[in-house]
């Protein structure tokens, strides 16, 4: 496996704070609809459900990540129609009691000689993850 992780980003809410919010996905919907057209065009066609994200591409149609773990130190969202085995993860580490820093990493199964041609996708990817969540947060 291979791990590609954003840049960790410091948000003033405790942990729990933060999992309650994402304790049910479809609460982002609507900070997802406050998104500028620009934002949502970076986004792309994402939908939420209690415990699952659904997002639409056209390289690879839908991939549905659905919750495999959820506690205050991280959410896990293991993809289900994915063209390799996938996991996106929301690390949650509390820096003190009202901040928190959250990283966004993406832990894709890919072989060794692929991961020059697909790295730097995967890395914006884990980097788009991290700073959408961060402000979800």
């Amino acid at each position: 496996m291979a791990k590609y992780s954003s840049k960790s980003v410091t948000i003033n809410r405790s942990a729990e704070a933060i999992a309650e919010q994402f304790s049910d996905f479809r609460k982002l919907q609507g900070a997802l609809d406050n998104l500028t057209p620009e934002e949502k065009a970076k986004v792309g066609d994402v939908s939420f459900t209690e415990d699952s994200i659904k997002i639409s591409t056209q390289q690879v149609g839908d991939i549905v990540f659905k919750v495999s773990k959820r506690t205050p130190e991280a959410i896990c969202l293991q993809a289900e129609k994915s063209p390799v085995p996938m996991n996106l993860i929301l690390e949650m580490k509390p820096v003190d009691a009202e901040s928190t820093e959250l990283t966004g990493v993406i832990d894709v199964d890919i072989p060794v000689m692929l991961r020059p041609l697909v790295g730097p996708t995967l890395q914006k990817a884990a980097d788009q993850f991290g700073s959408l969540f961060a402000r979800f947060a």
